[in-house]
């Protein structure tokens, strides 16, 4: 019996089985290290939200209707990504950039009047200045720097001297937005790193440009200056705000067409200097944003499926990558065996 034993056959040699176990172990570390775990065939995450982006015009006084559009996104919670202003536009985009509540800069901009932005000088490069700006600013914003912002910042001012746009996106803030503010031949130009700047609105009222290098995917723009015609001025301010207005109208083809929405508040009836009418220039801006909501979130999920779309061409083809390198890993690992 123990001979018949023997003699059925010869046992395979130790260092054969040996090698067969050591391939076998390779194999599986190499599709564990190379495939990693098989991709799920279950619904995938949704993409990150789309980014918005905000651009507030100049419009002096008429400024005011930009606490009405931001009151109404925000009771909507529309996220807002990043921010560019001019003029006004800066004061109002400063302040919900600073993170301070809403409600607490409404009351700021409740008491803004004539004399807390200027104060009459003799005449030389402009008939007033508007230096008290900064303590109305530093008290309103609560920070003095873009730094310190919640939401990032691009404050647009003119450089009078040479003609060019200027964007303040670092450093200080509260004489960018003093520069971005001075009207140029009302205010005395404000000097910022050596140059003189005015009003940002004769290079940019509307600041979509200013909004390109944060990353956002969709502009929308908030104008201040539709409304028809300019009427006959009766005073400073309102020639100086129909220059402005004209100004603009020469421009709108070129911001309109780098937004992908355009709010504008019905401003028309008040002056570039109506102050007073703070409660009816709110509800001018409250009215227009509840009749672009549709329009907004509408354009918001179209970019969000684009981007749900995108990332599940991306999935798929990373898929398609993995199961190719598997096969030719298996492959050669048959090769070696």
């Amino acid at each position: 019996m123990t001979d018949s034993l023997r003699g059925g056959g010869s046992a395979p040699e130790p260092t054969s089985r040996a090698r067969r176990v050591l391939h076998a172990a390779l194999a599986g570390l190499r599709e564990f290290a190379y495939t990693g775990p098989r991709p799920n065939p279950g619904p995938q995450p949704p993409a990150a939200r789309p980014r918005l982006g905000l651009a507030l015009g100049g419009g002096f006084a008429r400024g005011l209707a930009h606490i009405g559009v931001l009151r109404i996104l925000q009771a909507n919670r529309i996220p807002i990504d990043a921010l560019a202003g001019t003029s006004a536009g800066a004061i109002a985009a400063a302040a919900l950039a600073s993170g301070r509540p809403l409600d607490e800069l409404v009351e700021h901009a409740r008491e803004m009047r004539w004399s807390s932005v200027g104060r009459w000088t003799i005449p030389s490069l402009g008939f007033a200045t508007n230096q008290r700006m900064e303590r109305m600013l530093t008290t309103m914003l609560g920070c003095t720097r873009f730094e310190e912002l919640k939401i990032p910042l691009a404050v647009v001012a003119a450089d009078i001297t040479t003609g060019e746009t200027v964007i303040f996106r670092s450093g200080d803030l509260i004489q960018p937005i003093r520069a971005s503010c001075s009207v140029p031949g009302l205010f005395v130009p404000v000097e910022v790193e050596g140059r003189m700047l005015v009003d940002g609105a004769i290079v940019s009222n509307v600041p979509v440009g200013a909004l390109s290098d944060f990353g956002v995917d969709v502009k929308v723009a908030i104008s201040l200056g539709a409304g028809g015609w300019p009427r006959r001025p009766t005073n400073l301010f309102q020639v100086v705000g129909n220059a402005f207005q004209i100004a603009e109208a020469q421009a709108e083809e070129n911001w309109r067409r780098q937004c992908d929405l355009v709010i504008e508040p019905d401003v028309a009836a008040f002056d570039w200097d109506d102050f007073e009418h703070f409660s009816e220039l709110v509800r001018a801006g409250e009215v227009a944003a509840r009749r672009a909501l549709p329009a907004l979130r509408a354009l918001l999920e179209g970019v969000r499926g684009r981007k749900i779309g995108d990332r599940s061409q991306e999935t798929g083809r990373r898929s398609q990558e993995t199961g190719v390198r598997s096969q030719n890993e298996e492959k050669t690992v048959r090769l070696e065996s």
